[in-house]
């Protein structure tokens, strides 16, 4: 189940509501459940994803040395592909007969 449903069951809040019409003690129901069950929002889950990637860094491990190289992290192919992270392409000139 996605953290959302999870949200919204716990507050007690119809899943078909749309965001825009929800009334003040459903926000701050909402609230109350995020800070009862210590959820990490924005900043909080940035540096808790960004302290995970510098203890890979650090340790030394597979994962932590393809973020290093700015490469896939999951097992997926570079030959082709995966120019996100590796960049545009660098054409190389052919070689002279």
């Amino acid at each position: 189940m996605t953290t959302a449903k999870k949200l919204v069951e716990l507050a007690n809040i119809n899943s078909e509501t749309r965001v825009a019409d929800l009334t003040t003690e459903e926000t701050i129901q909402l609230r109350k459940v995020l800070e009862e069950n210590e959820m990490l929002l924005e900043g909080d889950l940035r540096r808790f994803n960004g302290l995970n990637i510098k203890r890979l860094n650090e340790i030394n491990c597979h994962r932590g040395k393809r973020h290093r190289t700015s490469l896939p992290v999951r097992g997926q192919r570079t030959r082709t592909n995966a120019r996100c992270r590796r960049g545009s392409k660098k054409t190389v000139t052919g070689k002279k007969k």
